[in-house]
């Protein structure tokens, strides 16, 4: 393997880019595997996330026996050791302003896209290039496949976007219009700043890597300013505005083929993105793949890494290896207890059957018929909620599909957020629980929505699955009622006999009972933000209102077997 390290890109505007690049001895044109971000291309896996690190090898002993030393092994990029050798070319670079590209650090900017854009075409016109690129890559390096495969560059022949948001606004920055600072404000620090502008701004590099570093070294103060602060970005952006949609990609505008890859897990930001992505999609040739675990696992382990390369194989070596003929969507269907691997024609399923589960507040209960007589439940905002529970399941039954929760609400004040959790019980109470994206014990699914929020596009909007527009606030009257549809992101699970569905709707982020006392379970990605929650608006009594002329009810997917 050839290893190339701080290859300058040069940019129209005369900036030069550095990329490492890892390519096959013998100067044989072969495809290229790119990947274009802030995370530092010299920042090993190791170094950075020791205990992802060590998860990973515990879950793949093979990482160090089977052809892969993890010597080049980077944060949420593919493994050289592994790619070169079946003939592709990886290139990482380091987005302007990271690691050893200079210029103003500005995280999801059209500029960065536009970057992109650049690199791709200069990888295709590399002698040691078919003159094919690919794209893969795990989060912030999927997120950015989609917004720079709309741009069309002509070189570019596939992506590969591995759990990662495409929309800013509703899969990562807002949640329902509820801003969620909280995984950014930890995110922004570790994972960006400490490799802004090369080993000026880094603690983690070591010294081998550093002597070879060629960037010109700037000062903590340049450092500082030679940045955009997102989150302030973020925070000063409420709604979707101009801002948001030169930030989210043109989906329709994407031609090449694609497979997308998303967690079941992954609420808060690697689900609803990669699913959204998929059908929104203007390409011909595109398939999703739907699987649970941790955020990095699936995309370096064997079963996963044949996928992707059966993929790539195709669009970019032209290999007949039957990838075209592949039902376009691939899913793990989540049982209690397992995984089972499902091929289907579509999404949604086309035999669903939409189950309206009608709430009662007098009961707490989840049943197939409503209530005849109105009822209330009234919690504190904010605070904890209420849970309303099904009946033991009849017969086995999943669900598979995008989930919606109809509700009429009351409130004394004039905003309410709705932090909605779909769990499942075994018939002992035990709470069922999955390995998630970025939290060891995820529910069933999850779902947001600011009450001021409540407005929909009826043209996008589909069953299960509201379509909010977000463009501005309509704030309640204290004491009137509202009929609001909150999304809850799709999801998929198999109950058997005996097992009980629930939906809980709280006024702050989920939490859960544990041994020590209450937990969060949402991961990172709570809405904490004091300023996007002000007491003078959300602080007051939340009511649920069901029964009689109050249809709330939860719309599910519920699947059929096949004959």
């Amino acid at each position: 393997m050839i290893v190339e390290k701080n290859v300058g890109i040069r940019l129209q505007d005369g900036t030069e880019l550095k990329a490492n690049v890892f390519r096959p001895q013998g100067g044989a044109p072969v495809p290229v595997l790119m990947t274009h971000g802030p995370y530092g291309k010299d920042l090993h896996f190791e170094d950075g996330f020791k205990p992802q690190w060590d998860e990973l090898k515990r879950l793949y002993p093979g990482l160090d026996t089977e052809g892969s030393s993890g010597r080049y092994l980077r944060w949420e990029v593919a493994d050289p050791e592994r790619w070169v050798p079946w003939g592709y070319a990886l290139v990482v670079v380091d987005s302007r302003g990271a690691g050893e590209s200079p210029g103003k650090l500005w995280v999801w900017s059209p500029q960065e896209t536009r970057d992109y854009a650049e690199c791709i075409e200069w990888a295709g016109t590399q002698p040691w290039c078919s003159g094919k690129v690919g794209l893969l890559g795990i989060s912030y390096y999927a997120m950015n496949q989609w917004q720079v495969a709309a741009l069309r560059p002509p070189h570019l022949a596939a992506i590969c976007p591995w759990e990662g948001a495409s929309d800013l606004y509703r899969d990562a920055s807002h949640h329902g219009g509820i801003f969620g600072n909280f995984f950014f404000e930890f995110w922004f620090p570790k994972q960006i700043l400490s490799v802004q502008n090369g080993h000026a701004a880094s603690p983690f590099v070591d010294r081998e890597t550093e002597a070879q570093m060629t960037g010109e070294l700037l000062s903590r103060e340049q450092v500082d300013a030679n940045r955009v602060d997102v989150i302030e970005e973020f925070r000063s952006h409420p709604f979707e505005d101009d801002w948001y949609r030169t930030r989210s990609a043109r989906l329709a505008d994407i031609e090449v083929p694609l497979l997308s890859a998303g967690n079941w897990g992954g609420m808060g930001l690697h689900l609803r993105g990669n699913v959204e992505g998929f059908l929104g999609a203007g390409s011909r040739q595109k398939w999703l793949q739907m699987h649970g675990g941790t955020h990095w696992e699936s995309f370096y382990l064997p079963h996963y890494v044949q996928m992707q390369k059966r993929f790539f194989d195709h669009f970019l070596k032209g290999e007949a290896n039957g990838w075209d003929t592949q039902a376009p969507v691939l899913l793990e269907v989540r049982h209690p207890d397992r995984f089972e691997q499902r091929e289907e024609g579509e999404w949604p399923l086309a035999r669903t059957r939409w189950t309206p589960l009608y709430l009662d507040a007098n009961t707490l209960a989840l049943s197939a018929d409503p209530a005849a007589e109105p009822a209330e439940a009234t919690y504190a905002a904010p605070g904890r909620g209420v849970e309303f529970t099904s009946a033991p399941m009849a017969v086995a039954s999943e669900f598979t599909g995008p989930v919606s929760l109809a509700l009429w609400v009351r409130a004394t004040c004039t905003d309410m957020d709705l932090f909605v959790t779909l769990r499942a019980y075994a018939p002992d109470g035990r709470e069922v629980l999955f390995r998630g994206a970025t939290d060891p014990q995820v529910p069933v699914a999850q779902g947001w929505l600011r009450v001021s929020h409540r407005r929909t596009d009826p043209a996008r909007s589909r069953p299960g699955r509201p379509f909010h527009t977000h463009t501005g606030a309509e704030p309640m009257v204290p004491g009137a009622d509202y009929r609001v549809e909150v999304e809850i992101w799709p999801t998929s699970i198999v109950l058997p006999v005996g097992y009980r569905l629930a939906v809980r709707v709280d006024a702050q982020d989920f939490e859960r009972e544990g041994a020590t006392g209450p937990r969060k379970g949402s991961g990172p990605f709570l809405h904490t933000d004091r300023s996007d929650r002000p007491s003078a608006i959300f602080r007051g009594q939340n009511t649920l209102l069901t029964g009689g002329r109050y249809d709330s009810h939860l719309l599910l997917p519920l699947i059929p077997s096949r004959p």
